[in-house]
């Protein structure tokens, strides 16, 4: 069975100051501690998929040639809506990216 390290470095985050004296050493990640941040990563996938359910919702709605009213501004406000979603969507992933690099295998 692989072992895991995560080698996040705290410098790049901002936070060195809040770890300072805490040693750095590797440690064990608690099991109990496992179990809250599992649950946690657990409500993340539960928003991205109801993010992924009203997407494909909307999605849906635009495409079925349905007619659907709107004034101009509103429309502008709807593409702002969509491009904030996006550049969220693009930061998180980049951030799981980094994530991802930063735990590695033994």
């Amino acid at each position: 069975m692989s072992t895991y390290e995560i080698i996040a470095d705290p410098e790049e985050y901002g936070i060195e100051a809040l770890v300072a004296g805490l040693g750095a050493q590797p440690i064990t990640f608690p099991a109990d501690e496992r179990v809250k941040w599992a649950k946690e990563v657990g409500a993340f996938t539960d928003k991205l998929t109801g993010l992924t359910d009203k997407a494909r919702e909307l999605k849906s709605i635009l495409e079925s040639g349905v007619p659907i009213r709107a004034t101009p501004a509103s429309l502008k406000t709807l593409k702002i809506q969509l491009f904030n979603i996006n550049d969220a969507l693009e930061q998180s992933m980049a951030i799981a990216q980094k994530l991802e690099a930063e735990i590695v295998t033994h």
